[in-house]
C-alpha cells in the first residue's frame, strides 16, 4: 500500500443522486464503498427536479421514500401567459390510463435537486457509508487486481472496482479515453436558476411562450407534450426572445425559472440578468426577483457514452449518457442505473456470483439509456408526450442474458419485466419484496427448496401472474420464470442469488 493511500472495495467518483444512491445501496449489502466528491459539499441548485413512478418504487426500497415524500409535492398545472394576461391552462403531464403496469405511484413527484442529494446523504450516513468532499479525481490506473483513482491533491484510492458517476464532463470517462455519441438538442443556450419572485402564484407552473396566442392555444387545446413556445419572436432590437418558464419548487419557496435565448453565445446568469430577462418577457417588474440563490446555463444536448465499462470501471448517470431535460429522463435513468449496478457488484465483491455477472450492467442498462434518449429527445421538438412511456413503469430487461423462462407461464409477465406491485394476500408485492434479497413467488403451486437467503412468497396467482414460479432479482425485476426445480438452482447459482444480500 502506498503512503497514506485509502482502500476500500467500491470508490464512486461524484456524490450527486447516481452515486449516493449506489452508495446506499451498497451499504445496505454490507460492502465497503466510499464516495468522493470534487466539491467541498453536496451541489446546490434544483437541476434535475421530477422523479417518474419508476424511481419512486427504487425510493422506497432505498428507504428514503418518507422523506423525499416529505420534501416535495406534484407539479402545479401549467398556466400560459400573453401580455399580462392568462391564455389558459396546459396539461403537462398525460393521466395514467388503464392497463399501465401496477404501482402506487402514479403521477411525477417534484424535489429539487439539492434536497433530494442531502436526504440520500444522510440516509447513506445512516447506514455507516461515507463521502469524502474536497477530493478531485484527475486520473484511473488498472490493473488485474484492482483499480487506482489519483487526485489533484491527497493520497489516491485504491479498490476493487470504481464507478464514474461524476457527471457529463466525466475525468474518468476521458480518461479511460471513452467516447460519446450523441447530438446536438438544441442550439440555443438556456438558462436555470432557484431564484425569490414576488407577486406570482404558486399554484401554477408560469409559461411565457415566444410566439402569438395562437400557439400557446394550440398547446392549451391539445395538451402537447412540450411547453408552448417556438423557435422565438423578435425582441425589436434585432435579437429574438426564446420561451420564459418559471415553475414553484415544491417543498420551498424558491421557484425555478428557465429561458431560452436564441442566437445568443450564452446568457447573463446575474441577479441583474434574470431580472431583465423577467422584465422583457413576463407581466412581472424585473424587482419582484427579489433573489437568486443558485444559477447556470447549458445548451441541451443528447449523447450516450459508447462503452459502460471499461475493466474494473463502470459509467453510471450523466458520465454514461446526456439528456435533454425536456421529458424528466435523465436523473431518474441515472438513479436506475446504480440500482441496477448495486446488487450485482455486491454479489460478485463476496464470491457470491461470478465476475462475469458485471457484464450484465452495460448489457441491461445501454439499451435503455438509448431508448430513453431517443424519448427526451423528441419530448423537446414536441415529437411525443410526457406519458406511460416517461413513468418509466414498462421498461424493462426481456433481452437480456439474465432473464431466463425455463417455461413459459401463461400471464402477462414475463422474464425480464418489472414485477408489477399487485395486492398478494392483502398486502403490496412491493413491501414483499423490499430490502436486498431475492425473492421466490411461487403463483398457486408449491415452492421448491431455494437457496438459503431467499425468500418464498407461496400465494394463489394474481393477475398478470399465471400459474408457476418466478424468481425476482433484487432490484425488482424477474429473473427466472419456470416450473422445474433444477432450472431454478442452476440459474440461482449462476447469479448468486441468495448469498451475500447484506440487510
Amino acid at each position: 500500500m502506498g503512503t497514506g493511500e485509502t482502500r476500500t472495495d467500491v470508490v464512486i467518483v461524484g456524490a450527486g443522486p447516481t452515486g449516493l444512491a449506489l452508495g446506499i445501496d451498497l451499504a445496505r449489502r454490507g460492502v465497503d464503498a466510499l464516495v468522493v466528491e470534487r466539491g467541498g459539499q453536496l451541489a446546490p441548485g434544483s437541476r434535475g427536479k421530477g422523479f417518474q413512478p419508476r424511481t419512486m418504487e427504487v425510493f422506497e426500497d432505498l428507504g428514503v421514500l418518507d422523506a423525499i415524500l416529505a420534501a416535495g409535492g406534484t407539479y402545479p398545472v401549467g398556466m400560459v401567459w400573453r401580455d399580462g394576461r392568462q391564455l389558459g391552462e396546459h396539461r403537462m403531464f398525460d393521466p395514467a390510463e388503464d392497463g399501465e403496469p401496477h404501482s402506487r405511484f402514479t403521477v411525477p413527484w417534484m424535489v429539487p435537486q439539492w434536497r433530494t442529494t442531502r436526504i440520500l446523504h444522510a440516509r447513506l450516513t445512516e447506514l455507516g457509508g461515507r463521502v469524502a468532499f474536497g477530493r478531485e479525481a484527475v486520473g484511473v490506473d488498472q490493473d488485474t487486481d484492482g483499480v487506482t483513482v489519483r487526485f489533484a491533491s491527497g493520497a489516491p484510492v485504491r479498490a476493487r472496482y470504481a464507478v464514474a458517476a461524476d457527471g457529463g464532463r466525466s475525468v474518468l470517462r476521458r480518461a479511460l479515453g471513452i467516447g460519446m455519441t450523441g447530438e446536438t438538442v438544441d442550439p440555443d443556450p438556456i438558462l436555470v436558476a432557484d431564484v425569490r419572485v414576488e407577486g406570482l402564484d404558486r399554484g401554477f407552473w408560469h409559461l411565457f411562450p415566444p410566439g402569438g396566442a395562437g400557439r400557446a392555444g394550440e398547446a392549451r387545446e391539445t395538451g402537447g407534450s412540450g411547453d408552448p413556445g417556438g423557435p422565438g419572436e423578435s425582441d425589436g432590437s434585432g435579437g429574438r426572445r426564446g420561451f420564459l418558464a418559471i415553475c414553484p419548487l415544491a417543498g420551498t419557496e424558491d421557484f425555478q425559472l428557465v429561458a431560452q435565448f436564441p442566437g445568443a453565445d450564452g446568457p447573463d446568469t446575474s441577479l441583474e440578468g434574470i431580472r431583465k430577462v423577467v422584465g422583457e418577457r413576463t407581466h412581472l417588474a424585473p424587482e419582484s426577483v427579489t433573489g437568486v440563490g443558485w444559477s447556470s446555463d447549458f445548451r441541451p444536448r443528447a449523447a450516450l457514452a459508447d462503452r459502460f465499462r471499461a475493466g474494473r470501471v463502470f459509467l453510471a448517470g450523466d458520465a454514461a449518457h446526456v439528456h435533454s431535460p425536456a421529458g424528466g429522463q435523465g436523473l431518474n435513468t441515472s438513479v436506475q442505473d446504480a440500482y441496477n449496478l448495486g446488487w450485482k457488484l455486491a454479489a460478485v465483491l463476496t464470491g457470491a456470483a461470478p465476475e462475469a455477472l458485471l457484464d450484465t450492467y452495460e448489457e441491461e442498462r445501454r439499451p435503455i439509456a438509448a431508448h430513453i434518449l431517443a424519448l427526451s429527445t423528441a419530448i423537446h421538438r414536441d415529437q411525443a408526450r410526457r406519458g406511460a412511456a416517461t413513468r418509466q413503469l414498462g421498461l424493462g430487461y426481456r433481452e437480456s442474458s439474465l432473464a431466463v423462462a425455463d417455461h413459459e407461464i401463461p400471464g402477462g409477465v414475463r422474464a425480464g419485466d418489472r414485477a408489477p406491485d399487485v395486492q398478494v394476500d392483502g398486502a403490496r408485492l412491493h413491501a414483499s419484496l423490499a430490502g436486498p434479497r431475492w425473492t421466490l413467488l411461487a403463483m398457486g403451486t408449491r415452492a421448491p427448496r431455494t437457496p438459503e437467503g431467499v425468500r418464498v412468497l407461496s400465494c394463489p396467482p394474481v393477475e398478470p401472474f399465471g400459474t408457476g414460479l418466478y424468481l425476482v432479482r433484487p432490484d425488482g425485476y424477474v429473473g427466472w420464470t419456470g416450473t422445474d426445480p433444477e432450472g431454478l438452482a442452476a440459474y440461482a447459482a449462476r447469479v448468486g442469488a441468495g448469498a451475500g444480500a447484506g440487510t
